[in-house]
Protein backbone atom coordinates (compact mmCIF):
# COMPACT_ATOMS: atom_id res chain seq x y z
CA UNK A 1 0.00 0.00 0.00
CA UNK A 2 2.99 2.74 0.97
CA UNK A 3 4.63 1.51 -2.48
CA UNK A 4 1.14 2.56 -4.43
CA UNK A 5 0.49 6.06 -1.93
CA UNK A 6 3.97 6.93 -3.24
CA UNK A 7 3.93 5.98 -7.26
CA UNK A 8 0.28 8.19 -6.91
CA UNK A 9 2.07 10.61 -5.21
CA UNK A 10 4.84 11.09 -7.60
CA UNK A 11 1.97 10.86 -10.62
CA UNK A 12 0.19 13.75 -9.20
CA UNK A 13 3.11 16.13 -8.92
CA UNK A 14 4.20 15.49 -12.36
CA UNK A 15 0.20 16.01 -13.44
CA UNK A 16 0.87 19.23 -11.57
CA UNK A 17 4.23 20.12 -12.90
CA UNK A 18 3.17 19.55 -16.62
CA UNK A 19 -0.02 21.49 -15.77
CA UNK A 20 1.91 24.60 -14.75
CA UNK A 21 3.83 24.55 -17.70
CA UNK A 22 1.55 24.73 -19.74
CA UNK A 23 -0.29 27.96 -17.45
CA UNK A 24 2.68 29.75 -18.30
CA UNK A 25 2.12 30.93 -21.65
CA UNK A 26 6.01 31.80 -23.91
CA UNK A 27 5.76 34.97 -25.73
CA UNK A 28 8.11 37.83 -27.38
CA UNK A 29 8.15 38.78 -23.31
CA UNK A 30 12.14 39.57 -24.28
CA UNK A 31 11.49 41.52 -27.25
CA UNK A 32 9.37 44.30 -24.80
CA UNK A 33 10.48 48.03 -25.05
CA UNK A 34 10.14 50.01 -22.64
CA UNK A 35 6.76 51.82 -21.72
CA UNK A 36 5.23 48.55 -22.62
CA UNK A 37 3.84 45.80 -21.00
CA UNK A 38 2.11 42.23 -22.33
CA UNK A 39 0.24 39.98 -19.88
CA UNK A 40 -0.27 36.54 -20.99
CA UNK A 41 -4.15 35.59 -19.86
CA UNK A 42 -5.04 32.60 -21.35
CA UNK A 43 -4.04 30.00 -23.93
CA UNK A 44 -6.41 27.06 -25.14
CA UNK A 45 -6.30 24.71 -27.88
CA UNK A 46 -9.23 24.89 -30.88
CA UNK A 47 -11.23 22.31 -32.48
CA UNK A 48 -9.44 23.09 -35.56
CA UNK A 49 -6.16 21.03 -35.89
CA UNK A 50 -2.82 22.70 -35.02
CA UNK A 51 -5.15 26.20 -34.19
CA UNK A 52 -5.39 27.62 -30.46
CA UNK A 53 -6.52 30.94 -29.05
CA UNK A 54 -4.26 32.75 -27.24
CA UNK A 55 -5.71 35.88 -25.24
CA UNK A 56 -3.30 38.95 -23.97
CA UNK A 57 -3.45 42.46 -22.28
CA UNK A 58 -1.16 44.66 -23.85
CA UNK A 59 -0.14 47.72 -22.02
CA UNK A 60 1.43 51.08 -23.97
CA UNK A 61 2.29 54.05 -22.20
CA UNK A 62 1.79 57.56 -23.49
CA UNK A 63 3.68 58.03 -26.69
CA UNK A 64 5.26 54.39 -26.50
CA UNK A 65 4.76 52.32 -29.55
CA UNK A 66 5.58 48.66 -30.28
CA UNK A 67 7.24 48.12 -33.89
CA UNK A 68 6.03 46.17 -36.82
CA UNK A 69 5.24 42.56 -36.40
CA UNK A 70 3.86 40.11 -37.66
CA UNK A 71 1.19 36.80 -36.24
CA UNK A 72 1.24 33.40 -37.31
CA UNK A 73 -2.68 33.80 -37.24
CA UNK A 74 -5.60 36.24 -37.01
CA UNK A 75 -5.19 39.30 -34.96
CA UNK A 76 -9.12 40.61 -32.90
CA UNK A 77 -8.31 43.67 -31.20
CA UNK A 78 -10.45 45.98 -28.49
CA UNK A 79 -9.19 48.68 -27.08
CA UNK A 80 -9.85 48.65 -23.29
CA UNK A 81 -8.27 52.43 -22.77
CA UNK A 82 -6.84 55.16 -24.05
CA UNK A 83 -5.70 56.26 -27.94
CA UNK A 84 -3.49 54.17 -30.10
CA UNK A 85 -3.12 54.54 -34.05
CA UNK A 86 -2.89 51.73 -35.48
CA UNK A 87 -0.61 50.93 -38.60
CA UNK A 88 -1.42 48.19 -40.88
CA UNK A 89 0.12 47.61 -43.85
CA UNK A 90 -2.26 47.93 -47.28
CA UNK A 91 -4.90 50.16 -45.23
CA UNK A 92 -4.57 53.82 -44.21
CA UNK A 93 -3.42 54.28 -40.13
CA UNK A 94 -6.49 53.20 -37.74
CA UNK A 95 -6.94 55.77 -35.04
CA UNK A 96 -8.93 53.52 -32.52
CA UNK A 97 -10.07 54.87 -28.93
CA UNK A 98 -12.07 52.61 -25.69
CA UNK A 99 -14.69 50.43 -27.21
CA UNK A 100 -13.17 50.42 -30.59
CA UNK A 101 -12.33 46.70 -32.60
CA UNK A 102 -9.99 45.78 -35.22
CA UNK A 103 -9.12 42.80 -36.98
CA UNK A 104 -5.46 41.98 -38.58
CA UNK A 105 -5.45 39.52 -41.11
CA UNK A 106 -2.90 36.29 -40.10
CA UNK A 107 0.51 37.14 -41.47
CA UNK A 108 0.01 41.33 -42.30
CA UNK A 109 2.40 43.56 -41.19
CA UNK A 110 1.04 45.98 -38.28
CA UNK A 111 2.55 47.96 -35.43
CA UNK A 112 0.74 50.17 -32.88
CA UNK A 113 1.29 53.52 -31.25
CA UNK A 114 -0.17 55.19 -27.56
CA UNK A 115 -1.18 58.66 -29.09
CA UNK A 116 -2.51 59.69 -26.09
CA UNK A 117 -1.59 60.79 -22.98
CA UNK A 118 -2.61 57.80 -20.65
CA UNK A 119 -1.52 54.76 -20.52
CA UNK A 120 -3.41 52.80 -23.30
CA UNK A 121 -4.60 48.97 -23.16
CA UNK A 122 -6.12 46.61 -25.43
CA UNK A 123 -7.41 42.52 -25.19
CA UNK A 124 -5.71 41.23 -28.10
CA UNK A 125 -7.00 37.51 -29.02
CA UNK A 126 -4.95 35.48 -31.71
CA UNK A 127 -6.37 32.49 -33.52
CA UNK A 128 -2.80 31.07 -34.23
CA UNK A 129 -0.48 28.07 -35.39
CA UNK A 130 0.20 26.34 -32.48
CA UNK A 131 3.93 25.69 -31.96
CA UNK A 132 4.99 28.76 -33.92
CA UNK A 133 6.50 32.22 -32.82
CA UNK A 134 3.56 34.08 -31.42
CA UNK A 135 5.01 37.35 -32.53
CA UNK A 136 7.60 38.12 -35.17
CA UNK A 137 9.37 41.40 -35.56
CA UNK A 138 9.93 42.66 -38.68
CA UNK A 139 12.98 44.38 -40.15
Amino acid sequence: MTSKLITATRLLARAALLAGSFLTIPTAQAQQPAGFTRTDLQRHDLSAPGREAVQVRVDLAPGKAFRRHTHPGEEIIYVLAGTLVYDVDGRPPATLKAGDVLFIPAGTIHAAKNVGSVTASELATYIVEKDKPLLTLVK
